[in-house]
């Protein structure tokens, strides 16, 4: 049994959510977010609370059951108050700038990195080498902050790159005479 799926989400007063067919619909001051719903599970909505229940005893029913719970929580939270993702760069010279709805990134590269800044998400540079990611969809959040990431990982041997604020980071030590 999933001890996830059993508690049901608290909706608070200024969110509203709507099931049509195989979908959830969450509404809230940070804008609106939707999921698609699996056959497996059963979603009710009542008095403030959603409940998810499995609809069958199958394995896809029991695993998806406290999965889309998961799901429907980070929802309602991201409507309300939203989630943010702090990077940091860290290298001699590397920076970063928001132009307009790009990101421009100096990396150490010959030419500067411009990433294009998806709609629903804002970025912010807290200074050149702090970049905070925020929006209401965590995983398109984490989807993006991975992408940044991956333009210049962390090298275990200086600590040069992009890595999220807080993340343990592996050292190496160098060679010796």
């Amino acid at each position: 049994m999933s001890r996830i799926g059993k508690t049901p989400v608290d909706v608070p007063s200024d969110v509203n959510i709507s099931v049509e067919e195989q979908r959830i619909i969450i509404k809230g001051k940070l804008g609106q977010l939707e999921a698609r719903l699996d056959d497996s599970v059963n979603v009710v909505v009542d008095d403030g609370k959603v409940s998810v229940t499995p609809a069958n005893d199958s394995k896809a029913a029991r695993s998806m059951w406290g999965t889309l719970r998961s799901i429907i929580s980070n929802m309602v939270k991201g409507v309300t108050d939203g989630f943010d993702i702090r990077l940091v760069i860290n290298g001699v010279g590397y920076k970063a700038a928001i132009k307009g709805k790009h990101l421009v990134l100096s990396l150490g590269y010959s030419h500067d990195v411009i990433y294009a800044i998806p709609e629903g998400v804002t970025m912010k540079c807290e200074k050149p080498t702090l970049l905070v990611i925020s929006g209401a969809d965590k995983q398109l959040i984490g989807q993006i902050a991975g992408e940044i990431i991956k333009l210049r990982p962390v090298e275990p041997y200086k600590g040069k790159g992009i890595y999220i604020e807080g993340s343990y980071i592996r050292r190496k030590e160098g060679k010796k005479k």
